[in-house]
């Protein structure tokens, strides 16, 4: 029996660039990596010395798990992740998440973690509570409303166009009610709290939609792990089903939506991969979706100047402050509130801040 009572756990910073390199080494000896997001490392040392294991904390998703092999089984698993979680509470961090391949899933859920969502044989999402997620599906079933055709929007809005107004109301036009999930993830040009309210006022003359502040249930390019898929087209393909089998078997039962609604996609081949992955994981009849299927309708974007209307257009425009050119691309209610929160900079160095 390999005895590892003889240990230290050490809290790194990523800024801490030797002790970096050292866990850089170990991960890669488990063919992980550090993800850009993580900034804190919990390090195991034996004897103070040679690392033993290791786990990466960003935002409330624990990544990078390693411990060496020949502590495997032998229950050091638990002890790292209670030192793990126990640090992350007491950053104020308490509703965790953590990303694993299939086959780690029985291990992370001795150590208190439970099953999300599965897409084989990639990635599983995992959180430290057993009923969180069907917390949240009973809070939004309060606010169902009863119809034959019940449709839904995920949108980002960064900022609120007149291209995201117009597939809003295509929505409402189409359906008896649309239920549209602002994504809350922050990194964007306009704040989270920004794009709400462009996204509240440019759509308040619509009698027939609920606007949900977005979910931690829906996965953000930014927390999805890439440290142990190497692959990019792998990484698309995980995300974009993970975030769709919890939109299929979770969120959409629990409101009876019926359609998911988006824009075409001439520019972003990201975003032109989720538009064809949403045929695939919502429409199908798959063994894996306990939801029913979710009809997907695209509905082309619309174009201003020959040209189609597209929040990266916009930002472009506010950085060059060509002031007008956004007035024709933004509703009245969006141009209005950045012309109130936003201010634009000298011509040298063009940019636009919060006031």
């Amino acid at each position: 029996m390999v005895m590892w009572q003889s240990y230290s756990f050490s809290r790194i910073s990523i800024k801490q660039s030797k002790q970096i390199r050292s866990v850089r080494q170990f991960l890669s000896l488990h063919h992980l990596e550090i993800d850009k997001d993580e900034d804190r490392f919990l390090v195991a040392y034996r004897q103070g010395m040679s690392i033993i294991a290791c786990g990466g904390i960003a935002g409330n998703v624990l990544k990078s798990i390693a411990i060496s092999s020949e502590l495997q089984g032998t229950g050091f698993a638990l002890t790292l992740m209670s030192e793990l979680t126990n640090w992350a509470y007491e950053l104020g961090r308490f509703n965790l998440f953590l990303f694993t391949k299939p086959c780690n899933v029985p291990m992370f859920r001795r150590c208190g973690f439970f099953l999300v969502e599965t897409v084989e044989p990639n990635v599983a999402l995992m959180e430290n509570s057993p009923k969180r997620i069907s917390t949240y599906c009973r809070e939004l079933a309060t606010k169902k409303v009863q119809g034959q055709s019940i449709g839904s929007i995920v949108m980002n809005a960064n900022p609120f166009t007149l291209g995201h107004q117009y597939l809003v109301e295509q929505a409402c036009e189409q359906c008896d009610w649309v239920h549209l999930f602002a994504v809350q993830e922050e990194g964007n040009e306009f704040s989270f709290e920004s794009r709400l309210a462009m996204i509240c006022s440019g759509t308040h003359h619509l009698k027939n939609l609920t606007i949900h502040i977005g979910s931690t249930y829906i996965i953000s390019k930014a927390t999805f792990p890439t440290y142990f898929i190497k692959d990019q087209q792998v990484i698309n393909d995980a995300q974009t089903g993970l975030d769709l089998k919890i939109f299929r078997n979770a969120i959409a039962p629990a409101l009876g939506i019926t359609h998911r609604f988006a824009g075409s996609e001439p520019f972003c081949p990201v975003t032109r991969h989720y538009n064809q992955a949403m045929h695939q994981w919502l429409e199908k009849d798959l063994k894996e979706a306990s939801g029913p299927a979710i009809e997907v309708v695209e509905i082309e974007r619309c174009q201003k100047g020959n040209a189609p209307i597209s929040a990266s257009r916009v930002r472009d425009l506010l950085r060059s402050a060509d002031i007008p050119a956004v007035r024709s691309l933004v509703p009245q209610t969006t141009y209005s509130y950045i012309n109130q929160h936003y201010s634009v900079q000298s011509e040298k160095a063009p940019s636009y801040v919060c006031a």
